[in-house]
């Protein structure tokens, strides 16, 4: 066989339309950075659970809000309004001024990312239609994320709000999942634009991925969000504070029916019984590995799918570690940030299997030699 016969694969892909033709390269810059600042607006807003500070600032003002207490006069009215909520007369009945700044500190910031991310993606839209440096397919497809990213703006005072009733002392873990959910989904579309925009303009010839490579990646896809989703169920619930060994759930691989099923009525049972919460979060986490790792060896040796179910296998060990020490802050936030890594790159790799960008390369470039030798 030739040297030009091995360096060219015998098969290709047919590009899709090429997006790239018509959209300037800061636009992949920006979704990029778009997608970083979510990563750390999620994490931002798992250490303002963690320490406590969901509830501190209880009002929802998306413009007046943006200035914090600028004076003590300030601070003691601010604090007034968390003294009259349940989780302040029930758990920090004798919490003090300067403890209070420390909470309301982390939940302000986390608010005040939500608005600085708002605004760098308003000025990326409005910077590339006025200067019509968009196609009408992207531009519709910001279109879009701009609602999501509205949408999950408002899901966020959802869930404080239901944390600020009478009798409650933090918010509905329900409604923390939804706000996760609509993040992830947010994070997901930035991921896949970006990716599909990373077409060559050449479009050249491609190794095909892997038979049933697209769907296999998007089945894993789908798996890593239900997991995400159910992770912030168990801390919402407190989940993670119970049955902290493993592999068994204190002494037992299964819980007994009458434990994992002990709500009533029934149905309520995979949002509200914190043993099956968290039993389904452990055997979810089993089937995502599983299927990461068939997906690399579907792929063989090329780098994506290899780097992802590594990623996979260190996010399951650090959610085990963070189990068995009862959920220090550190290992907590550590195993949300390796959750958005994984989701990342899941969605990038699922976009690429699907023949999109010119990233194929960094998927495929091992199995393109090996199909050029058939």
């Amino acid at each position: 066989m030739t040297a030009s016969a091995v360096s060219a694969p015998a098969y290709s892909v047919a590009a899709p339309a090429s997006l790239a033709r018509v959209v300037p390269r800061w636009v992949r810059v920006w979704l990029w950075t778009m997608a970083g600042l979510v990563i750390l607006m999620v994490v931002v807003g798992g250490a303002t659970r963690l320490t406590g500070s969901g509830l501190s600032i209880t009002q929802w003002r998306p413009i007046a809000g943006a200035l914090p207490p600028l004076s003590q006069t300030d601070w003691v009215a601010e604090f007034s309004k968390y003294q009259e909520s349940s989780q302040a007369q029930l758990l920090n009945a004798g919490m003090s001024l300067a403890r209070f700044k420390h909470i309301f500190w982390w939940e302000w910031s986390h608010r005040q990312l939500g608005r600085f991310i708002g605004l760098v993606f308003a000025g990326g839209f409005l910077v590339g239609l006025l200067t019509r440096q968009l196609s009408w397919r992207v531009g519709a497809a910001l279109a879009g994320m701009g609602a999501l990213l509205g949408f999950q703006g408002v899901i966020g005072w959802v869930m404080v709000a239901s944390g600020l009733k009478a009798g409650m002392t933090a918010v509905e873990p329900v409604d923390l999942a939804a706000h996760l959910l609509f993040a992830s989904l947010f994070l997901m579309t930035l991921v896949a634009l970006a990716t599909s925009l990373g077409q060559n303009e050449a479009r050249s010839a491609r190794a095909v991925p892997p038979r049933h490579a697209a769907q296999v990646c998007g089945l894993l896809l789908l798996f890593v969000l239900a997991q995400l989703v159910l992770g912030a169920l168990v801390a919402g619930s407190h989940a993670g504070l119970l049955y902290n060994t493993w592999p068994d759930m204190d002494g037992r691989l299964v819980p007994p029916l009458a434990e994992l099923f002990s709500a009533s009525p029934w149905w309520t049972n995979p949002l509200e019984n914190v043993t099956l919460i968290q039993f389904d979060h452990r055997m979810l986490a089993y089937a995502v590995l599983a299927l990461a790792l068939v997906n690399a060896a579907l792929w063989g040796r090329a780098r994506l799918p290899l780097i992802l179910a590594g990623l996979v296998a260190a996010q399951a060990a650090l959610g085990i570690a963070t189990l068995v020490n009862r959920v220090p802050l550190g290992l907590a936030l550590a195993h949300q940030l390796l959750a958005m890594f994984v989701l990342v790159l899941a969605t990038r790799l699922w976009v690429l299997s699907r023949g999109a960008g010119d990233a194929l390369g960094e998927v495929a470039g091992p199995l393109a030699a090996r199909v050029a030798t058939r």
